[in-house]
């Protein structure tokens, strides 16, 4: 008998999921559904800003992976759009959906259940229904359809004002495209400085280089209302009373996981709101896992490798290698998700102003809030031999365990080429390297990429001399 697999979900937690099961299992053996409440699958969501600000010209399309009809057509996935899943009976293995193109109500029966729902973006208490509903000019960059929604309004506002709410990845990456077409950006951010994922004296710098191209960045404070005329926004109320006019707003204040589906039909949910799974995938219910049902992808909380407990990292590249394990498995494969230490790259790039960051494991905040003791140490130099012209600047950070040396996390900032130097640092968490052995690894040198010692490894010599 033809076994079934239901995927909720068209974006990076499920199909990829569909498509790795499809490759060991043919469709007489496995039928494949999967269900998308939108018009679009696999999609680059981080790709969005940079459609926004015409970096990407090929127009939307460009940022879909696999279309619906590449996966009905080479890996014969059932993709039904505008269908969205209200319930799940886990126990007699049927969902509950409904078409939102006819209106029809329907049942599904599945075999295997993929839920990749992915996350929601942070509403403000302020900003409620009724005001989203009566209010124009206010938007979100999370899908293509509002990106479209926010790249049309944009053309029209040349010299316009905007307001960015949230300082993060999100937040950095629309104030840069926002500028690049033209617009008096301003950004407000809750924390005491840009992207809190980063400590506050290395985010200086990206801040830096935002208010040098006349990007207005105000931290320690956050939008508190939205004022407006003839039914679009107007300003921004501040949390001290002050108003920022506006003639745009986007909100970038985060995500959360969107679990509710699961969390009705009691699967077990993390802190964060997030599903939580074994290293298979496997959702868990009453401290049962159940074989059949899984899920990946921002809806779910990752195992962090250094905190050493379940944590909500909505990032694509852990919903792309979790979707692959649960496909693996439910192709009768073995596979596992390792985990996560939160490694992530952004940057800045407007009127000749380049400025790249690279994060991976704790910062030094972090492991203050979790008591731990750590060492740090912090170079200021040169992606490139100093001789050469137009070296790139870089701040290296790396922390360490003050017992074992081994390395918890590094952060780097700098000019063109460094942020992806974070991906040696996040080897060495991966794997609990430890300074002495950054200092001993066999890197790269060629002087208009990198000095004889590169600044990690001149970091990692730092670390060494704290740690005695």
């Amino acid at each position: 008998m033809t076994e079934r697999l239901v995927v909720v979900g068209g974006d990076a937690g499920g199909m990829a999921a569909a498509s790795q099961a499809r490759k060991l299992r043919g469709p007489q053996d496995l039928e494949i559904i999967a269900l998308e409440r939108g018009e679009f699958t696999s999609y680059s969501a981080c790709g969005i800003p940079y459609w926004v600000g015409d970096q990407v010209t090929n127009g939307p399309d460009s940022l879909v992976a696999r279309d619906p009809r590449t996966f009905r057509e080479k890996y014969a996935v059932d993709v039904r759009l505008h269908h969205r899943v209200t319930s799940f009976d886990l126990s007699a293995g049927l969902l509950a959906m409904s078409d939102d193109a006819t209106g029809a109500e329907l049942a599904l029966r599945f075999d295997h259940l993929v839920i990749g729902t992915g996350a929601a973006p942070v509403r403000p208490p302020w900003f409620t229904e009724a005001i989203e509903d009566e209010v124009s000019g206010v938007h979100f960059a999370q899908t293509l359809p509002q990106g479209a929604g926010l790249r049309d309004e944009v053309a029209g506002l040349p010299g316009g004002r905007a307001v960015v709410c949230g300082g993060g990845y999100i937040g950095v990456e629309i104030a840069d495209a926002l500028h690049r077409r033209g617009l008096q950006v301003t950004v407000v951010s809750r924390s005491p400085e840009l992207m809190s994922s980063l400590d506050a004296d290395i985010a200086v710098e990206l801040r830096t280089a935002m208010e040098k191209v006349g990007i207005t960045v105000l931290t320690g404070t956050s939008a508190a209302g939205l004022t407006s005329a003839d039914g679009h926004v107007t300003g921004v109320m501040l949390a001290d009373g002050s108003e920022l006019p506006a003639d745009l707003v986007v909100l970038g204040l985060g995500v959360r996981p969107r679990s509710s589906l699961a969390a009705a039909s009691g699967l077990e949910l993390g802190p964060s709101g997030g599903i939580r799974t074994d290293e298979q995938l496997r959702v868990r219910r009453a401290g049962q896992v159940l074989p059949n049902v899984y899920a990946a992808g921002d809806c779910t909380e990752v195992w962090h490798r250094v905190l050493e407990r379940p944590v909500h990292l909505p990032l694509g590249t852990h919903a792309n290698k979790q979707s692959r394990v649960a496909g693996i498995t439910i192709g009768g494969g073995q596979a596992t998700f390792a985990g996560a230490i939160g490694t992530a790259i952004t940057g800045f790039w407007a009127d000749g102003v380049e400025v790249e960051v690279g994060r991976t494991g704790l910062s030094c905040r972090e492991l203050t809030a979790e008591g731990r003791p750590y060492v740090q140490a912090t170079i200021h130099g040169t992606a490139a031999s100093g001789y050469m012209p137009a070296a790139p600047s870089v701040t290296c950070r790396l922390v360490a365990d003050p017992t074992t040396g081994a390395i918890l996390g590094g952060q780097l900032i700098g000019g063109h080429g460094v942020a992806k130097r974070i991906d040696v640092v996040s080897v060495a968490v991966w794997h609990h390297l430890t300074a002495a052995d950054l200092v001993d690894a066999d890197l790269g040198y060629c002087p208009p990429l990198s000095p004889t010692w590169d600044p990690i490894q001149i970091a990692a010599r730092k670390l060494l001399t704290q740690l005695g």
